[in-house]
């Protein structure tokens, strides 16, 4: 029975193992179990789900997990965690526990081979200095997936589903937008952790689209032109993208613009030269990248 949400119990884990929090490893604890039955009925986990877990800590929600799917592969960067989790998760046969940096493991493979390549279930609780390779890796790679259900950094969470025009909106968006159906599902205060960071976290649910969002000749000249706008953000999206080193074509090689190419495909687009890369949604930029 899960038994670790609460200060006195992850206290006394921590205690008996003399452990440590690295800040590093950005880990922040979660002592709500209100906040985690939550966190299990957001992600909709069902014991026909194989769910990948991404930094379990001493295995909070681990436990959470074990007892709503069927199985669950827990990811764990941190080497000094690996004896407290073969301890707390001791009574669960459906736990394989991997001591790894999430982003160096071929998770296609683990979804192949833990769920016959079926789509798998991911869940976490993200240290935020990593959140966006993380998320960003998952995404590209084309892992078989159904939805991310993610705990992040408020910022973090409005950034992924910010629009055109406002302050949060960039390159995340879009990335983001193009690939999942990004939904907000709660916020939750520092108190909620042990030790206490200093913002607000969110649960953010990620829903794989069937299909991209928008239909574009080239997703590597896409993103290169959306990394080249928000770069330089303060430039127009023309100088932006003519100055850029790092925009690529559909082969992956560098592809070098000049301003006036730039001009002329915003004029056919119906945009003003000097519009900022901020304003354009995800199905200009793809007419954009099209254009170009």
């Amino acid at each position: 029975m899960a038994y670790l949400a609460t200060p006195t119990a992850t206290g006394e884990v921590i205690k008996k193992y003399g452990f440590h929090f690295q800040k590093r490893f950005g880990q922040n604890f979660l002592i709500d179990a209100n906040i985690l039955g939550k966190i299990i009925g957001a992600a909709e986990i069902t014991k026909e789900d194989c769910v990948i877990e991404i930094g379990p800590g001493i295995g909070t929600m681990t436990q959470y997990l074990a007892e709503s799917a069927k199985e669950v592969v827990a990811v764990e960067i941190d080497k000094n965690l690996i004896p407290i989790l073969k301890d707390t998760l001791s009574e669960y046969e459906n736990i394989t526990v991997l001591n790894e940096d999430i982003l160096n493991v071929d998770v296609g493979r683990l979804a192949k081979e833990r769920n016959e390549g079926k789509p798998v279930k991911v869940v976490a609780n993200l240290p935020y200095y990593i959140t966006t390779p993380i998320i960003m890796g998952l995404l590209e790679s084309r892992v078989p997936f159904y939805s991310i259900t993610i705990m992040v950094q408020k910022e973090v969470a409005d950034r992924m589903q910010a629009r055109p025009g406002t302050k949060d909106y960039g390159a995340l968006s879009l990335a983001v937008q193009y690939y999942v159906k990004p939904e907000v599902m709660m916020y939750v205060p520092p108190a909620c952790f042990m030790p206490r960071p200093g913002v607000g976290s969110c649960v953010i649910r990620l829903t794989r689209l069937k299909e991209p969002a928008i239909k574009v000749l080239s997703e590597k000249k896409l993103f290169s032109i959306i990394r080249a706008a928000f770069n330089q953000r303060r430039k127009t999206l023309a100088n932006a993208l003519a100055n850029s080193a790092s925009l690529l074509n559909d082969k992956g090689s560098p592809m070098k613009v000049t301003r006036q190419d730039i001009c002329a495909a915003l004029t056919k687009m119906n945009l003003n030269s000097s519009i900022r890369g901020e304003a354009l949604s995800l199905e200009q930029f793809s007419d954009l990248c099209n254009l170009l």
